[in-house]
């Protein structure tokens, strides 16, 4: 038999178990760390968020009531109203308001509630109007992907100034990381009562495509407001690498043209219940109803437009007639065409269409018969250092007369009379 020998242990093998166990240990260690730094900055930020909002939420309790006049106003239709008056209708077109809601953008949130809050108080519209982007919760510049809290610091403010509002939404408003959906925050907004939007049709894309009649005391429909949802980005978009948007849908075009047929046949059917004379008045003034647009993407025509103009020299063309503003960016449409243009110039109502989206572009132009506004944003918090620019920022005042016409002027927010409840800041012009 042969007897087996066993080999003498160095120390180097006795210690290789020692050292792996505490490689071992120590690696546990820096991730156990790592964790607790993790949810001890979590919870911390948790914190500060919510007595951030709530601090804002304080804020604006302390704001008047506007001296906006008490409308009347029925809903026929799911998304679809009726405003009924004799007399001029004030709206106000606010754009890219940008409430982030979180723990880093509470004190930039509070400018924007504030400036929103002293232009609504002078200005006293009959109905605002948001042009998307409301919401902004992008978390390396708001501290939160909760989508919910700057939708709600709006709302409270709205119902707290008294005044009627809508909106369509932004490509920011339910960015992919966003915690609440496009329906989670329909149902959010229905619970304010001077909160006019609605889901609208549920046949066709997107959500808040909706339709705000003027109707007067023969119930004629003197102007109608479309809304649209121009969606966000499109299939080739890579967030932060380059962007590229979406646009208004096929379905959502068809549905516009219909919609205008038919409040053209509502009108119709008015007039034939009223006085001959009176029905013949209406016909010569007004033979057809004139529509406004409300979306948060511009049309790729407004590129065209300001190209046409530039290319002339900054001189009004056959094609462009020039209003106010400036282009200060490159316009930011959709990055396929569409055909809503080609069908508003085809159905020959909509002569007026009001967008945001790009921040610091203000012009206003005529194009082909349909005036091209872009609107005056309110932004603090998106565009790096733009907290410090005020040139861009107001509202936009869009006052439409009972004859259907109506007249449009941009409103720049650092003007004396916007008095602040809270101190307005210092910004280059």
């Amino acid at each position: 038999m042969t007897e087996e020998k066993t080999l003498p242990v160095t120390e180097e093998q006795n210690a290789a178990p020692k050292k792996e166990s505490s490689r071992k240990k120590t690696l546990a260690k820096v991730l156990i760390g790592v964790v607790a730094v993790i949810l001890v900055f979590l919870i911390t930020t948790s914190v500060i968020t919510t007595v951030g909002f709530n601090s804002n939420l304080k804020k604006i309790a302390n704001f008047e009531k506007a001296d906006s006049a008490v409308l009347s106003i029925d809903n026929y239709d799911d998304g679809c109203w009726n405003i009924h008056t004799d007399k001029e209708l004030k709206v106000m077109q606010l754009t890219d308001v940008h409430l982030g809601g979180g723990w880093m953008s509470a004190s930039k949130d509070l400018k924007a509630l504030n400036a929103v809050a002293s232009m609504i108080k002078a200005e006293n519209p009959d109905l605002v109007i948001v042009t998307g982007d409301l919401a902004y919760p992008i978390y390396m510049q708001a501290g939160t992907t909760n989508n919910k809290s700057g939708s709600v610091l709006f709302a409270e403010l709205m119902e707290q100034l008294g005044v009627y509002w809508t909106m369509s939404f932004g490509n920011h408003d339910v960015e992919a990381n966003s915690r609440y959906s496009k329906d989670d925050l329909l149902e959010i907004y229905s619970q304010y009562p001077h909160c006019l939007f609605q889901k609208g049709p549920d046949n066709i894309d997107g959500r808040g495509n909706q339709i705000i009649n003027i109707v007067n005391k023969d119930n004629i429909i003197t102007r109608s407001f479309i809304l649209l949802d121009s969606h966000a980005y499109a299939e080739d978009h890579i967030p932060v690498i380059s962007s590229s948007y979406d646009n208004i849908h096929p379905n959502q075009i068809k549905w516009y043209k219909e919609v205008v047929k038919q409040l053209n046949e509502k009108n119709e059917e008015t007039l034939s219940t009223l006085n001959a004379s009176i029905a013949t008045e209406y016909a010569n003034k007004m033979p057809e109803i004139k529509t406004s647009l409300f979306f948060h993407i511009p049309l790729t025509e407004y590129a065209d437009a300001w190209k046409e103009y530039a290319d002339n020299e900054f001189k009004d063309t056959e094609n462009v007639k020039y209003y106010y503003g400036t282009l200060d960016e490159e316009v930011c449409c959709a990055s396929a065409d569409d055909e809503m243009f080609e069908t508003i110039l085809e159905t020959g109502s909509t002569d007026s269409i009001f967008c945001g989206h790009d921040h610091v572009n203000t012009f206003s132009v005529d194009y082909k018969g349909v005036r091209l506004t872009y609107g005056m944003s309110i932004d603090y918090l998106a565009y790096i250092g733009i907290s410090k620019d005020g040139a861009q920022r107001g509202c936009t005042i869009i006052t439409y007369n009972p004859d259907g016409t109506f007249t449009c002027k941009a409103e720049n927010y650092y003007q004396d009379k916007y008095v602040t409840y809270y101190e307005k800041e210092n910004v280059e012009m």
